[in-house]
């Protein structure tokens, strides 16, 4: 019978079947932080048990920890009693942390890809929803609640029903100046914050297989901002040479007997899915989102649709009201006061070479904030090392240390009431980059034009000088 790549890797993990049609799905990796994980170790203390396989856990700090002076103690006294509280309890049950300070800590969903841990064909979760961002590599990975950690933390495996299956394909050339962020908020703004619910979707299609895998990771990283359970994408040659060589990737005769095994992880042609959409790469432009929700996104030379244009106009009204954003309005020329650039959507290497070489010999407009957060400490290092850092210091951009920053204003770095914020993160909900603060989402090419410019541009006219010259 044909199998879709999610079914192949699914069926592959099943451990057994429980009366009422949920199943015991066996758990590869657990990849844990200072957020949710203290209840669910609490909760191991409380039972008087051991973690089942404590080797399969990966532990890092980074929602919370600052992104200055990580060498100093913590001032925040929430954050610092979060973190540590994870270094007792890693320290308690003998799971080795990634914690500030070691060369491996980073974001969760940036340092398993980075490091080799993260590898096609696995079951991977996490205490954190945008875990979906490793089913880059064909894996299925997605986020749980804390009762959920704790199981998984008990036995290794979790009590799951099996969600539906979507394809989304997107076929064609990507034009110029068009990245991954841009794709997935085309998406969204296609499908909607609900189009996805209970499916996992598998992104396919020519464009898609253009993709690099720091890109692929982007797309399934939001996956999620659709209501789907998680998003993946078939490895190929690409995803191999990606794996290869890392820190913890198999090496020599087992990394080829591994992709002789990976390269059986597609869908079947004639695999049938629950769901499927098809959209053409050449309608793909530079995206930027004007309301709370990822789903209210418009091409950036659009403008704000207005209540005759949506399903639901008390909402748009109310996201509008909180943006200060007027329905018809044109974003263009929109002034911005900061710009942000990091998360676990685009804060790896890639896009700090795509900002670098934008921003190269320009300086960002004097009014802006521009703050660049590597999602690693081997991002942040690579970096040094290419001379990115030096590029962007002259640019006037600021270059923090690893973590998760401004992207959800759990820790020090937060945007100030009623001020806009254009952001290559994965939400804009209201308050998200701290109380009252108006975030706009866009790719990283969008954000480097617009603090230099200091409002919302078109970044291709400017991709377009630099071909004329």
């Amino acid at each position: 019978m044909p199998k879709t790549l999610f079914d192949k890797v699914w069926d592959s993990h099943i451990v057994t079947e429980v009366e009422g049609g949920q199943e015991v799905l066996y758990i590869d990796r657990h990849f844990i932080h200072e957020v949710t994980s203290p209840q669910a170790f609490s909760g191991i203390r409380e039972r008087g048990i051991d973690i089942f396989r404590k080797e399969k856990i990966v532990a890092t700090a980074d929602h919370n920890v600052p992104t200055k002076n990580q060498h100093l103690p913590i001032k925040d006294a929430l954050s610092k009693l979060q973190v540590d509280a994870l270094e007792q309890n890693c320290e308690d049950f003998g799971i080795e942390l990634y914690g500030l300070g070691h060369p491996y800590q980073g974001i969760v969903h940036v340092i398993g890809p980075e490091l080799g841990v993260t590898k096609p064909g696995m079951t991977i979760v996490c205490g954190d929803s945008h875990t979906s961002t490793h089913g880059a590599f064909g894996a299925i990975a997605f986020g749980i609640g804390t009762s959920q950690v704790e199981q998984v933390m008990a036995t290794q495996c979790l009590l799951v029903e099996r969600p539906k299956t979507m394809r989304i394909t997107i076929d064609g050339e990507l034009g110029e100046g068009i990245y991954a962020k841009d794709i997935i908020l085309y998406i969204i703004s296609k499908l909607g914050t609900g189009g996805g619910t209970g499916h996992f979707v598998e992104y396919a299609g020519s464009a898609i297989r253009s993709l690099s895998m720091e890109a692929r990771m982007t797309i399934c990283n939001m996956s999620i901002e659709m209501g789907a359970r998680g998003g993946m994408i078939a490895p190929d040659e690409t995803t191999f040479e990606y794996v290869k060589g890392r820190e913890f990737a198999p090496k020599g005769e087992e990394y080829e007997k591994a992709v002789k095994y990976w390269k059986t992880l597609y869908s079947d042609d004639e695999a049938i899915f629950d769901t499927e959409y098809t959209f053409p790469a050449s309608d793909i432009e530079p995206m930027i989102t004007y309301g709370t929700n990822p789903g209210a996104g418009i091409k950036v030379t659009g403008n704000v649709p207005t209540e005759e244009e949506v399903e639901n106009p008390d909402g748009l009204k109310k996201s509008l009201d909180y943006m200060g954003l007027e329905q018809g309005e044109a974003l263009l020329g929109k002034k911005i006061d900061h710009v942000f650039i990091g998360s676990c959507t685009n804060s790896r290497i890639e896009d700090l070479r795509i900002v670098a070489d934008f921003v190269k010999g320009k300086k960002k407009a004097d009014h802006v904030n521009a703050m660049i957060v590597p999602g690693s400490r081997q991002v942040q290092q690579q970096a040094q090392e290419e001379g990115i850092d030096k590029i962007l210091a002259e640019a006037g951009f600021e270059l923090r240390q690893s973590g998760c920053s401004a992207c959800l204003g759990m820790n020090e770095d937060k945007i100030p009431k009623g001020e806009y914020c254009v952001s290559t993160s994965n939400r804009n909900f209201e308050g998200r980059q701290g109380p009252g603060a108006r975030t706009m989402l866009v790719s990283p090419l969008t954000a480097a034009a617009i603090a230099i410019e200091g409002k919302v541009v078109d970044p291709r006219e400017f991709i377009m000088q630099k071909v004329a010259v």
